[in-house]
């Protein structure tokens, strides 16, 4: 039973570094550089390559997981939207996870759509993402915007 317990207590503190190394300000810093990348600029390969693990975990259940999924999905989606953009409104990281509240539009004359993505960052890449997306409407019951 002691051995049992030292067992655990040294399983805990081998474990911390990986929770104390979750330094929300570079995970911020890291998903924005990837984001310009791949939103801003459209430049899929260097955003993928760069900055998203092979194993990338997708929960939007309209695309694939893994990194060369999200690959395909973006060069297509680009090659068919050419004039697709993004303004951020909000970024928040707490930990491991960093959230990036914006609006897109795959036209500029479009109304667009407000998104939540949500990315988990793990050993300096985008290792998980979750999104909500609502399409802007022409009308508000408030004066408030969604941004």
């Amino acid at each position: 039973m002691k051995r049992a317990l030292q067992m655990a207590i040294a399983a805990t503190f081998v474990m911390m570094p990986a929770f104390a190394q979750a330094d929300p300000a570079a995970n911020k810093k890291l998903v924005m550089a990837a984001f310009d990348l791949l939103f801003v600029q459209h430049k899929v390969d260097q955003a993928v390559d760069t900055y998203f693990d092979p194993g990338y975990i997708q929960h939007n259940p309209m695309a694939a997981t893994g990194a060369e999924p999200m690959r395909n999905f973006f060069k297509g989606f680009y090659a068919g939207n050419p004039q697709a953009s993004v303004k951020v409104s909000q970024v928040l990281a707490d930990g491991d996870l960093v959230a990036v509240h914006y609006l897109t539009k795959f036209k500029p004359e479009d109304r667009g759509f407000a998104v939540v993505d949500i990315f988990r960052v793990a050993n300096g890449k985008i290792v998980e993402h979750w999104d909500v997306v609502q399409p802007v409407p022409e009308k508000s019951a408030n004066t408030n915007g969604m941004f």
